[in-house]
């Protein structure tokens, strides 16, 4: 079993697996949501197992899909406003609708440009966070400049710490690498379902102006 799926890894394409990386998380950063930490955590297993696709391939995937999708979401939300937020929200209920937004405009008004950085490791924001930026109309250098640093490091730490992880997993389950491949799997899985579940526990004030659409209220956001 563990030398036919060896061999099944060895015949993916490296980029392939770099690009469906950059094309989920870049899509998911735009508003879409997609689960991209649990595909870029199943790609770097996928690397450590197959031995020809490079984690530090993977994380450029992940940084750019996140920079490049968060500033494309940005660029939406500014032209489409909350309006487009609400509408996307309609079509995306479960993972979008009123109370996501409004716990993602409830970080916003706390963290101001932060909540770009943070965002990147809270999955309600990880979605939310370029358009709901553009939609406030924060500055675009400051919103650039918490997406980049964020991207880098939420996709550089996690590469590190599941390349460190599969590198110890293998080292003491010599011979059993498809039952690693599969735990570490279904933990990434689990590992993203819990931070939804506990991003959506935040308890808001009760602020009107975070759940009514106004131009006072967009007026009072961070924009500086």
């Amino acid at each position: 079993m563990h030398d036919q799926i060896q061999h099944w890894l060895t015949t993916i394409p490296p980029i392939a697996v770099y690009l469906v990386v950059l094309l989920i998380v870049g899509l998911e950063s735009m508003g879409i949501p997609l689960p991209g930490e649990t595909i870029l955590v199943v790609s770097l297993i996928l690397a450590g197992t197959s031995g020809h696709i490079s984690p530090w391939g993977i994380f450029a995937g992940a940084a750019i899909g996140a920079i490049v999708g968060d500033s494309i979401g940005y660029a939406i939300g500014r032209r489409g406003g909350r309006p487009l937020l609400e509408r996307i929200g309609r079509r995306f209920p479960k993972h979008a609708g009123p109370k996501q937004l409004a716990q993602a405009e409830h970080m916003f008004a706390k963290w101001g440009p932060w909540a770009v950085f943070i965002g990147r490791f809270i999955a309600v924001l990880r979605i939310f966070a370029g358009p709901i930026a553009g939609a406030l109309n924060m500055k675009y250098r400051k919103f650039l400049v918490a997406n980049a640093t964020g991207g880098i490091f939420w996709a550089g730490s996690i590469t590190l710490l599941v390349t460190w992880l599969h590198e110890a997993a293998t080292k003491y389950l010599k011979g059993f690498a498809w039952i690693g491949l599969l735990v570490a799997v279904l933990g990434a899985i689990g590992t993203t379902l819990y931070l939804r579940h506990r991003a959506s526990k935040i308890q808001l004030p009760d602020h009107p102006e975070i759940t009514e659409s106004t131009p006072e209220a967009a007026s009072t956001r961070p924009n500086d």
